[in-house]
Protein backbone atom coordinates (compact mmCIF):
# COMPACT_ATOMS: atom_id res chain seq x y z
CA UNK A 1 0.00 0.00 0.00
CA UNK A 2 1.32 2.87 -1.43
CA UNK A 3 0.62 6.58 -0.86
CA UNK A 4 -0.40 6.34 2.86
CA UNK A 5 0.30 8.82 5.44
CA UNK A 6 1.62 6.64 8.67
CA UNK A 7 -1.89 7.53 10.12
CA UNK A 8 -3.67 5.96 7.42
CA UNK A 9 -1.85 3.16 7.51
CA UNK A 10 -1.84 2.34 11.02
CA UNK A 11 -5.98 2.46 10.74
CA UNK A 12 -5.87 0.29 7.53
CA UNK A 13 -3.71 -2.06 9.19
CA UNK A 14 -6.76 -2.90 11.99
CA UNK A 15 -8.30 -5.05 9.32
CA UNK A 16 -9.02 -8.74 10.39
CA UNK A 17 -8.95 -10.41 7.16
CA UNK A 18 -9.86 -13.85 9.02
CA UNK A 19 -12.92 -11.93 10.27
CA UNK A 20 -13.86 -10.12 6.65
CA UNK A 21 -13.60 -13.96 5.25
CA UNK A 22 -16.50 -15.59 8.11
CA UNK A 23 -18.67 -12.58 7.93
CA UNK A 24 -18.34 -13.06 4.27
CA UNK A 25 -19.22 -17.22 4.62
CA UNK A 26 -21.91 -16.33 7.54
CA UNK A 27 -23.99 -14.14 4.56
CA UNK A 28 -23.12 -16.75 2.02
CA UNK A 29 -24.64 -19.13 3.99
CA UNK A 30 -27.82 -16.79 4.73
CA UNK A 31 -30.57 -17.33 2.40
CA UNK A 32 -31.96 -14.05 0.19
CA UNK A 33 -33.47 -15.25 -3.12
CA UNK A 34 -35.23 -13.19 -5.25
CA UNK A 35 -37.80 -14.01 -5.99
CA UNK A 36 -39.47 -14.78 -3.63
CA UNK A 37 -37.68 -12.06 -1.48
CA UNK A 38 -35.99 -14.03 1.46
CA UNK A 39 -33.34 -11.14 2.35
CA UNK A 40 -34.18 -11.89 5.86
CA UNK A 41 -31.71 -14.50 7.20
CA UNK A 42 -28.92 -12.25 5.19
CA UNK A 43 -30.52 -9.10 6.68
CA UNK A 44 -29.93 -11.27 10.29
CA UNK A 45 -26.19 -11.92 10.00
CA UNK A 46 -25.26 -8.44 8.72
CA UNK A 47 -27.16 -7.12 12.04
CA UNK A 48 -25.70 -8.93 14.33
CA UNK A 49 -21.81 -8.60 13.03
CA UNK A 50 -22.77 -4.62 13.21
CA UNK A 51 -24.28 -4.81 16.85
CA UNK A 52 -21.54 -7.07 18.13
CA UNK A 53 -19.03 -4.10 16.50
CA UNK A 54 -21.12 -1.44 18.51
CA UNK A 55 -22.78 0.27 15.42
CA UNK A 56 -26.10 1.67 15.15
CA UNK A 57 -28.35 -0.49 13.95
CA UNK A 58 -32.19 0.38 12.55
CA UNK A 59 -33.99 -2.04 10.46
CA UNK A 60 -37.67 -0.57 8.62
CA UNK A 61 -39.83 -2.78 7.15
CA UNK A 62 -41.06 -2.11 3.43
CA UNK A 63 -43.37 -5.19 3.77
CA UNK A 64 -43.82 -8.50 5.37
CA UNK A 65 -40.72 -10.52 6.29
CA UNK A 66 -38.22 -7.65 3.69
CA UNK A 67 -36.61 -4.99 5.86
CA UNK A 68 -34.23 -2.34 4.76
CA UNK A 69 -31.06 -2.10 7.11
CA UNK A 70 -29.10 1.02 8.02
CA UNK A 71 -25.92 0.57 10.21
CA UNK A 72 -24.45 4.03 11.12
CA UNK A 73 -21.13 4.53 11.94
CA UNK A 74 -21.64 8.16 14.29
CA UNK A 75 -19.38 11.38 13.26
CA UNK A 76 -19.42 14.35 13.69
CA UNK A 77 -22.35 16.56 12.69
CA UNK A 78 -21.12 17.16 9.11
CA UNK A 79 -23.00 15.26 5.63
CA UNK A 80 -21.17 11.76 6.04
CA UNK A 81 -20.52 8.84 3.21
CA UNK A 82 -22.69 6.39 1.97
CA UNK A 83 -21.99 3.12 1.07
CA UNK A 84 -24.86 1.03 -0.64
CA UNK A 85 -25.85 -2.06 -0.94
CA UNK A 86 -28.47 -5.02 -1.38
CA UNK A 87 -28.91 -8.12 0.93
CA UNK A 88 -30.97 -9.94 -1.72
CA UNK A 89 -29.27 -11.97 -4.75
CA UNK A 90 -30.91 -14.25 -7.70
CA UNK A 91 -32.11 -17.94 -7.63
CA UNK A 92 -29.36 -19.74 -7.67
CA UNK A 93 -29.90 -21.70 -10.85
CA UNK A 94 -28.72 -25.08 -12.12
CA UNK A 95 -25.07 -25.88 -13.17
CA UNK A 96 -23.25 -25.88 -9.78
CA UNK A 97 -20.30 -27.95 -8.95
CA UNK A 98 -20.08 -26.13 -5.39
CA UNK A 99 -22.47 -25.68 -2.61
CA UNK A 100 -24.19 -22.41 -3.79
CA UNK A 101 -24.40 -21.80 0.16
CA UNK A 102 -21.85 -23.27 1.62
CA UNK A 103 -19.35 -20.54 1.40
CA UNK A 104 -16.42 -22.62 0.44
CA UNK A 105 -12.69 -21.02 0.10
CA UNK A 106 -10.89 -22.60 -2.73
CA UNK A 107 -7.43 -21.32 -3.71
CA UNK A 108 -8.23 -17.55 -2.03
CA UNK A 109 -11.74 -17.18 -3.56
CA UNK A 110 -14.90 -17.68 -1.59
CA UNK A 111 -17.80 -19.65 -3.38
CA UNK A 112 -21.82 -19.07 -2.95
CA UNK A 113 -24.75 -17.61 -4.88
CA UNK A 114 -24.24 -13.70 -4.20
CA UNK A 115 -20.53 -13.83 -3.43
CA UNK A 116 -19.69 -10.99 -6.21
CA UNK A 117 -23.48 -9.69 -6.22
CA UNK A 118 -22.93 -8.50 -3.81
CA UNK A 119 -22.51 -10.25 -0.34
CA UNK A 120 -18.93 -9.49 -0.53
CA UNK A 121 -19.27 -5.85 -0.96
CA UNK A 122 -21.32 -6.02 2.29
CA UNK A 123 -18.95 -7.93 4.13
CA UNK A 124 -16.02 -5.59 3.26
CA UNK A 125 -17.98 -1.97 3.75
CA UNK A 126 -19.02 -3.64 7.51
CA UNK A 127 -15.21 -4.20 7.99
CA UNK A 128 -14.88 -0.63 6.72
CA UNK A 129 -17.16 0.43 9.41
CA UNK A 130 -15.59 -1.68 12.24
CA UNK A 131 -12.12 -0.16 11.42
CA UNK A 132 -13.11 3.53 11.71
CA UNK A 133 -14.39 3.18 15.06
CA UNK A 134 -12.84 4.82 17.09
CA UNK A 135 -11.73 7.74 14.51
CA UNK A 136 -13.23 11.42 14.64
CA UNK A 137 -14.46 11.71 11.51
CA UNK A 138 -16.88 15.25 10.55
CA UNK A 139 -20.02 12.95 9.66
CA UNK A 140 -21.53 9.92 9.87
CA UNK A 141 -20.44 6.82 7.81
CA UNK A 142 -24.19 4.62 7.08
CA UNK A 143 -24.41 1.22 5.15
CA UNK A 144 -27.43 0.74 3.53
CA UNK A 145 -28.34 -2.60 2.80
CA UNK A 146 -31.55 -2.64 0.74
CA UNK A 147 -34.20 -5.28 -0.26
CA UNK A 148 -35.74 -6.16 -3.46
CA UNK A 149 -32.62 -5.02 -6.01
CA UNK A 150 -32.80 -7.57 -8.19
CA UNK A 151 -36.52 -7.17 -9.04
CA UNK A 152 -38.54 -4.47 -8.66
CA UNK A 153 -36.87 -1.63 -6.11
CA UNK A 154 -39.07 -1.67 -3.03
CA UNK A 155 -36.12 -1.17 -0.94
CA UNK A 156 -33.87 2.02 -2.46
CA UNK A 157 -37.87 3.28 -2.68
CA UNK A 158 -38.70 3.87 0.51
CA UNK A 159 -34.84 4.26 1.51
CA UNK A 160 -35.01 7.62 -0.77
CA UNK A 161 -38.63 8.31 0.23
CA UNK A 162 -37.50 7.77 4.29
CA UNK A 163 -34.74 10.24 3.79
CA UNK A 164 -36.51 12.61 1.48
CA UNK A 165 -39.34 13.03 4.42
CA UNK A 166 -36.59 13.64 7.02
CA UNK A 167 -34.66 16.21 5.27
CA UNK A 168 -37.86 18.02 4.60
CA UNK A 169 -38.98 17.93 8.05
CA UNK A 170 -35.68 19.39 9.07
CA UNK A 171 -36.21 22.14 6.80
CA UNK A 172 -39.15 22.94 8.33
CA UNK A 173 -38.29 23.67 11.22
CA UNK A 174 -37.48 26.31 13.60
CA UNK A 175 -33.38 25.98 13.19
CA UNK A 176 -31.65 28.07 16.07
CA UNK A 177 -34.88 30.88 16.57
CA UNK A 178 -34.80 30.85 13.30
CA UNK A 179 -38.55 31.36 11.05
CA UNK A 180 -39.66 28.32 9.38
CA UNK A 181 -39.63 30.03 6.06
CA UNK A 182 -36.15 31.38 6.95
CA UNK A 183 -33.49 31.57 3.48
CA UNK A 184 -31.22 29.00 4.93
CA UNK A 185 -28.79 26.94 3.27
CA UNK A 186 -29.34 23.42 3.28
CA UNK A 187 -26.51 21.18 4.12
CA UNK A 188 -26.71 17.97 1.87
CA UNK A 189 -27.03 14.64 3.61
CA UNK A 190 -24.04 12.69 2.40
CA UNK A 191 -21.06 14.33 0.29
CA UNK A 192 -21.00 11.00 -1.44
CA UNK A 193 -22.40 7.70 -2.37
CA UNK A 194 -20.28 4.48 -2.99
CA UNK A 195 -22.24 1.90 -4.27
CA UNK A 196 -20.58 -1.39 -3.73
CA UNK A 197 -21.80 -3.42 -6.80
CA UNK A 198 -18.65 -5.81 -8.24
CA UNK A 199 -17.30 -3.91 -10.64
CA UNK A 200 -13.81 -5.78 -10.67
CA UNK A 201 -12.70 -2.87 -8.15
CA UNK A 202 -13.08 -0.38 -11.16
CA UNK A 203 -14.36 2.97 -10.39
CA UNK A 204 -17.47 3.58 -12.35
CA UNK A 205 -18.42 7.01 -13.04
CA UNK A 206 -21.77 6.29 -14.41
CA UNK A 207 -24.20 3.51 -15.08
CA UNK A 208 -27.13 2.98 -17.02
CA UNK A 209 -30.92 2.68 -15.86
CA UNK A 210 -33.29 0.10 -16.69
CA UNK A 211 -36.74 -0.17 -17.07
CA UNK A 212 -39.61 -3.15 -17.72
CA UNK A 213 -42.30 -2.28 -19.98
CA UNK A 214 -45.26 -4.63 -20.06
CA UNK A 215 -47.33 -4.82 -23.83
CA UNK A 216 -50.77 -6.63 -23.16
CA UNK A 217 -52.71 -6.85 -26.44
CA UNK A 218 -56.41 -7.99 -26.33
CA UNK A 219 -58.10 -9.35 -29.18
CA UNK A 220 -60.98 -11.39 -30.19
CA UNK A 221 -61.13 -15.88 -29.97
CA UNK A 222 -62.55 -17.75 -32.92
CA UNK A 223 -62.32 -20.77 -33.92
CA UNK A 224 -59.22 -20.64 -36.48
CA UNK A 225 -60.84 -21.76 -39.79
CA UNK A 226 -62.71 -18.67 -39.67
CA UNK A 227 -59.89 -16.78 -38.78
CA UNK A 228 -60.84 -13.27 -40.49
CA UNK A 229 -63.77 -13.33 -38.08
CA UNK A 230 -60.97 -12.80 -35.09
CA UNK A 231 -58.81 -10.47 -33.40
CA UNK A 232 -55.19 -12.33 -33.54
CA UNK A 233 -53.13 -10.81 -30.39
CA UNK A 234 -50.13 -12.60 -31.50
CA UNK A 235 -50.00 -10.88 -34.53
CA UNK A 236 -50.15 -7.71 -32.68
CA UNK A 237 -47.88 -8.05 -30.39
CA UNK A 238 -45.42 -9.06 -33.33
CA UNK A 239 -46.22 -5.77 -35.08
CA UNK A 240 -45.25 -4.60 -31.82
CA UNK A 241 -42.09 -6.11 -31.17
CA UNK A 242 -41.31 -4.80 -34.90
CA UNK A 243 -41.71 -1.10 -34.14
CA UNK A 244 -39.60 -1.73 -30.90
CA UNK A 245 -36.76 -3.00 -33.28
CA UNK A 246 -36.97 -0.12 -35.64
CA UNK A 247 -36.70 2.29 -31.80
CA UNK A 248 -33.81 0.01 -30.99
CA UNK A 249 -32.01 0.90 -34.01
CA UNK A 250 -32.69 4.14 -33.87
CA UNK A 251 -31.11 4.65 -30.54
CA UNK A 252 -28.16 3.11 -31.42
CA UNK A 253 -27.41 5.80 -33.45
CA UNK A 254 -27.05 8.00 -30.84
CA UNK A 255 -24.75 6.55 -28.17
CA UNK A 256 -23.86 7.76 -24.67
CA UNK A 257 -19.60 8.43 -24.91
CA UNK A 258 -19.46 6.76 -21.74
CA UNK A 259 -22.34 4.55 -21.34
CA UNK A 260 -23.04 3.85 -25.43
CA UNK A 261 -26.40 3.86 -26.72
CA UNK A 262 -29.96 3.24 -24.91
CA UNK A 263 -31.30 0.05 -25.95
CA UNK A 264 -34.43 -2.14 -25.79
CA UNK A 265 -34.49 -5.77 -25.92
CA UNK A 266 -38.13 -8.05 -25.69
CA UNK A 267 -36.83 -11.00 -23.37
CA UNK A 268 -40.92 -12.51 -22.52
CA UNK A 269 -44.11 -12.87 -24.59
CA UNK A 270 -46.91 -15.14 -23.94
CA UNK A 271 -50.07 -16.01 -26.08
CA UNK A 272 -52.64 -18.24 -27.14
CA UNK A 273 -54.42 -21.03 -26.13
CA UNK A 274 -54.15 -24.02 -28.87
CA UNK A 275 -53.25 -23.80 -32.31
CA UNK A 276 -56.75 -24.37 -33.63
CA UNK A 277 -57.62 -20.98 -31.55
CA UNK A 278 -57.09 -17.27 -32.68
CA UNK A 279 -55.80 -16.12 -29.57
CA UNK A 280 -57.75 -13.28 -27.82
CA UNK A 281 -54.74 -11.93 -25.67
CA UNK A 282 -50.99 -11.96 -26.06
CA UNK A 283 -48.15 -10.24 -23.60
CA UNK A 284 -44.78 -9.24 -23.70
CA UNK A 285 -42.35 -7.58 -21.25
CA UNK A 286 -39.20 -5.87 -22.98
CA UNK A 287 -36.41 -4.35 -21.28
CA UNK A 288 -35.10 -0.62 -21.68
CA UNK A 289 -31.95 0.67 -20.56
CA UNK A 290 -31.80 4.13 -19.73
CA UNK A 291 -29.48 6.87 -20.24
CA UNK A 292 -28.39 9.71 -17.80
CA UNK A 293 -30.80 12.48 -18.33
CA UNK A 294 -33.72 9.97 -19.62
CA UNK A 295 -37.25 10.06 -18.11
CA UNK A 296 -38.91 7.06 -17.46
CA UNK A 297 -42.33 8.23 -17.77
CA UNK A 298 -41.60 9.80 -21.35
CA UNK A 299 -39.93 6.43 -22.69
CA UNK A 300 -43.42 5.07 -21.69
CA UNK A 301 -44.90 7.72 -23.36
CA UNK A 302 -42.41 7.48 -26.74
CA UNK A 303 -43.92 3.75 -26.97
CA UNK A 304 -47.56 4.64 -26.33
CA UNK A 305 -47.21 7.02 -29.16
CA UNK A 306 -45.25 4.58 -31.21
CA UNK A 307 -48.43 1.53 -30.85
CA UNK A 308 -50.60 4.09 -31.56
CA UNK A 309 -48.91 4.90 -35.03
CA UNK A 310 -49.57 1.04 -35.57
CA UNK A 311 -53.49 1.69 -36.13
CA UNK A 312 -54.24 -1.98 -34.40
CA UNK A 313 -57.45 -1.00 -33.26
CA UNK A 314 -57.99 -1.59 -37.21
CA UNK A 315 -57.41 -5.17 -36.65
CA UNK A 316 -59.90 -5.06 -33.65
CA UNK A 317 -57.37 -5.62 -31.18
CA UNK A 318 -56.55 -2.78 -27.90
CA UNK A 319 -53.32 -2.54 -26.30
CA UNK A 320 -52.40 -2.05 -22.47
CA UNK A 321 -48.34 -0.72 -21.65
CA UNK A 322 -47.43 -0.43 -18.24
CA UNK A 323 -44.00 0.01 -16.58
CA UNK A 324 -43.78 -2.04 -13.79
CA UNK A 325 -39.87 -1.01 -12.89
CA UNK A 326 -37.68 2.02 -13.52
CA UNK A 327 -34.46 2.64 -12.47
CA UNK A 328 -32.62 5.99 -13.38
CA UNK A 329 -29.21 6.28 -14.65
CA UNK A 330 -26.86 8.38 -13.60
CA UNK A 331 -22.88 10.07 -14.20
CA UNK A 332 -20.93 11.77 -12.28
CA UNK A 333 -18.37 14.31 -13.61
CA UNK A 334 -15.07 12.48 -13.65
CA UNK A 335 -13.36 15.84 -11.60
CA UNK A 336 -15.79 15.33 -8.45
CA UNK A 337 -14.26 15.07 -5.51
CA UNK A 338 -15.53 11.86 -4.42
CA UNK A 339 -14.17 10.52 -7.74
CA UNK A 340 -11.05 11.78 -7.18
CA UNK A 341 -10.56 10.08 -3.84
CA UNK A 342 -12.27 7.26 -4.40
CA UNK A 343 -9.82 6.32 -7.07
CA UNK A 344 -6.90 7.74 -5.26
CA UNK A 345 -7.94 5.73 -1.90
CA UNK A 346 -8.52 2.60 -4.27
CA UNK A 347 -4.65 2.72 -5.72
CA UNK A 348 -3.42 3.45 -1.99
CA UNK A 349 -5.33 0.32 -0.85
CA UNK A 350 -3.43 -1.86 -3.71
CA UNK A 351 -6.40 -1.68 -6.14
CA UNK A 352 -5.81 -2.22 -10.21
CA UNK A 353 -5.36 1.00 -10.96
CA UNK A 354 -7.74 0.93 -13.63
CA UNK A 355 -9.30 3.82 -15.78
CA UNK A 356 -12.41 5.23 -14.55
CA UNK A 357 -15.35 3.69 -16.48
CA UNK A 358 -19.01 3.75 -17.14
CA UNK A 359 -21.04 0.62 -16.79
CA UNK A 360 -23.65 -0.77 -18.95
CA UNK A 361 -25.74 -2.70 -15.87
CA UNK A 362 -27.93 -0.74 -13.78
CA UNK A 363 -27.98 -0.12 -9.72
CA UNK A 364 -30.04 1.25 -6.88
CA UNK A 365 -26.88 4.27 -7.15
CA UNK A 366 -28.99 5.91 -9.56
CA UNK A 367 -31.71 6.72 -7.73
CA UNK A 368 -29.18 8.04 -4.84
CA UNK A 369 -28.28 10.50 -7.76
CA UNK A 370 -31.45 11.64 -8.90
CA UNK A 371 -33.79 11.60 -6.01
CA UNK A 372 -30.92 12.73 -3.14
CA UNK A 373 -28.65 14.85 -5.32
CA UNK A 374 -25.72 13.00 -3.96
CA UNK A 375 -22.65 12.07 -6.22
CA UNK A 376 -22.88 8.66 -6.82
CA UNK A 377 -19.92 5.68 -7.88
CA UNK A 378 -19.73 2.11 -8.04
CA UNK A 379 -16.69 0.55 -6.96
CA UNK A 380 -17.06 -3.10 -5.33
CA UNK A 381 -15.37 -6.70 -5.60
CA UNK A 382 -15.62 -9.43 -7.62
CA UNK A 383 -16.94 -9.30 -10.98
CA UNK A 384 -20.34 -8.38 -13.01
CA UNK A 385 -18.91 -9.41 -16.27
CA UNK A 386 -17.28 -12.96 -14.90
CA UNK A 387 -19.11 -13.87 -12.07
CA UNK A 388 -22.77 -12.53 -11.34
CA UNK A 389 -25.70 -14.37 -11.79
CA UNK A 390 -23.86 -17.36 -12.89
CA UNK A 391 -23.03 -21.09 -11.53
CA UNK A 392 -20.12 -21.64 -8.85
CA UNK A 393 -20.23 -17.81 -8.46
CA UNK A 394 -17.81 -16.41 -6.37
CA UNK A 395 -15.49 -13.51 -5.15
CA UNK A 396 -11.60 -13.46 -4.51
CA UNK A 397 -10.51 -12.85 -0.91
CA UNK A 398 -7.93 -10.39 -1.86
CA UNK A 399 -10.36 -8.40 -3.46
CA UNK A 400 -12.52 -8.29 -0.13
CA UNK A 401 -9.71 -6.31 1.56
CA UNK A 402 -9.05 -4.15 -1.12
CA UNK A 403 -12.15 -3.05 -1.56
CA UNK A 404 -12.80 -2.90 2.15
CA UNK A 405 -9.63 -0.71 2.62
CA UNK A 406 -10.60 1.63 0.47
CA UNK A 407 -13.98 2.33 1.73
CA UNK A 408 -12.25 2.89 5.11
CA UNK A 409 -9.37 5.37 3.15
CA UNK A 410 -12.28 7.73 1.38
CA UNK A 411 -14.25 7.79 4.55
CA UNK A 412 -10.72 9.34 6.32
CA UNK A 413 -10.33 11.48 3.57
CA UNK A 414 -13.61 12.82 3.19
CA UNK A 415 -14.34 13.18 6.64
CA UNK A 416 -11.58 14.45 8.28
CA UNK A 417 -11.16 18.14 6.78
Amino acid sequence: MDGLTAAEREILDRLDEQWVVELTQSLLRATGQNPPGGEAATVAVLSAAAAALGLEVAETQVEPGRSNLTITLPGGDGPGLLLLGHTDVVPVGEGWTKDPHGGELVDGRLYGRGASDMKGGLAASLAALAILRDVGLSGPVELAALVDEEETGKGIRAYVESRRAGAEQLSGADLAGQPADADLPRQPLFLGCITTEPTDLQTIIGARGDSYLRVEVHGRAVHAGNAADGANAIYGAAAVIAEIERIHAELAETPHPLLGPATWSVGQINGGTGGSIVPAECSLVADRRLLPGESPAEVLNDLRHRVAALHLEDRGLTVDLTMPMEMPAFETPASADLVHITNTALTAAGGPNLPLAGWTAACDGGYIARDLAVPVIVLGPGSVKTEAHRADESVAVQELIIAARTYALTALRLLTH
